[in-house]
């Protein structure tokens, strides 16, 4: 019935909004502004390649394979996330 019918809307209105929030390694301003949130104790220029590599997987929406990334990716989130502070 209807309110069913709701119940799929609401449901499919959620799960796109999901979806939208998904981040990729590309998304390299997205991803310094959630490492600033998430590691304010942090310094990023004092940060390794592995950790922010870590960093990075760990975060809360997060999704792409863990070698889509490369140096180039992790430096530019790197500087972003530097002028983040």
């Amino acid at each position: 019935g209807r309110a069913s019918e709701e119940q799929n809307l609401l449901y499919t209105i959620d799960e796109a909004f999901n979806e939208e929030r998904v981040m990729k390694w590309t998304d390299v301003q997205q991803i310094a502004e959630a490492l600033y949130d998430a590691h304010p104790e942090i310094d990023p220029r004092t940060i390794r390649f592995t950790d922010l590599h870590a960093w990075v997987m760990a975060l809360e929406g997060f999704a792409d394979a863990p070698n889509n990334s490369n140096e180039k990716i992790l430096e530019a989130i790197q500087q972003l996330w530097i002028e983040e502070i």
